[in-house]
């Protein structure tokens, strides 16, 4: 989402209260979260862990968090070739602890991203604009809004889009329009907002290919770079709140 890289000048001061921040693996089988964050202030937990099925953990986030994002990695082995093709998608740079300067992930795979704090606002959503390889769910504690992907968008996933795939043939992932290249050219690109389509007048959703496979199973995420224009792609909760957020990967069907 553009916004979230943004920091506020008006972000609320480091030494203020932290949040708390829940992950929890609902899958009937293990995932590795990894946590990217776009600069200090840095959540007080590891960059990458693994998470068996049906556990959780929970750790604090700043107050003012900024371009933070979660996402869930998929059949990884860290024992060789420790890196960003560790894992099936999703790796990252450093292995199993994703590296704090350049571990953003490996598309496709799943976002949960929070900016909090900013403007008196705490900014979250469930990102597919890198693509799809984990359902999520962000729920907080506030009774502010679901922004979630509860769907598995693999196994139904467009041919020239799909993929990767695990050790059995099935689909673990669901490629962007833009990621799987499908005009030609990622420098400027529709499907990409890149170049000439680089902002949102330019860069329509009916121009970017597949967008409706995205936003009709997973109406309440962000599907492509200028999606806020939906309505329900980005959301907000009052930083007044305090709210506490939980990442589930694999969220029962809403």
């Amino acid at each position: 989402m553009k916004l979230l890289y943004a920091a506020s000048s008006l972000s609320i001061a480091s030494g203020a209260l932290a949040r708390t921040l829940t992950v929890y693996n609902a899958c009937p089988f293990t995932v590795w979260p990894a946590m990217f964050t776009a600069g200090a202030p840095y959540p007080s937990y590891t960059t990458g862990w693994q998470a068996d099925a049906y556990t959780s953990v929970s750790f604090a986030v700043p107050d003012n968090w900024t371009a933070g994002r979660i996402w869930g990695r998929r059949d990884c082995d860290f024992s060789t070739n420790p890196g960003p093709n560790s894992c099936v998608d999703g790796g990252c740079n450093g292995g199993l602890v994703c590296d704090q300067s350049t571990g953003t992930g490996v598309p496709p795979a799943t976002l949960a991203e929070f900016t909090l704090g900013s403007n008196g606002l705490d900014y979250y959503d469930v990102s597919l604009v890198d693509g799809y390889n984990l359902p999520v769910a962000i729920t907080n504690t506030a009774g502010c809004s679901l922004a979630d992907c509860p769907v598995d968008l693999g196994p139904n996933c467009p041919a020239a889009i799909q993929g990767p795939y695990d050790s059995t043939g099935f689909a673990v992932g669901c490629k962007s329009a833009c990621e799987a290249n499908i005009d030609g050219n990622p420098s400027d690109s529709a499907n990409c907002c890149s170049g000439s389509h680089n902002t949102p007048a330019t860069c329509p959703n009916s121009g970017v290919a597949y967008y409706s496979y995205f936003k009709d199973n997973c109406p309440n995420s962000y599907c492509y770079a200028y999606d806020e224009s939906s309505g329900t792609a980005l959301w907000t909760c009052p930083a007044s709140s305090n709210a506490d957020y939980t990442v589930t990967f694999c969220p029962p069907p809403t």
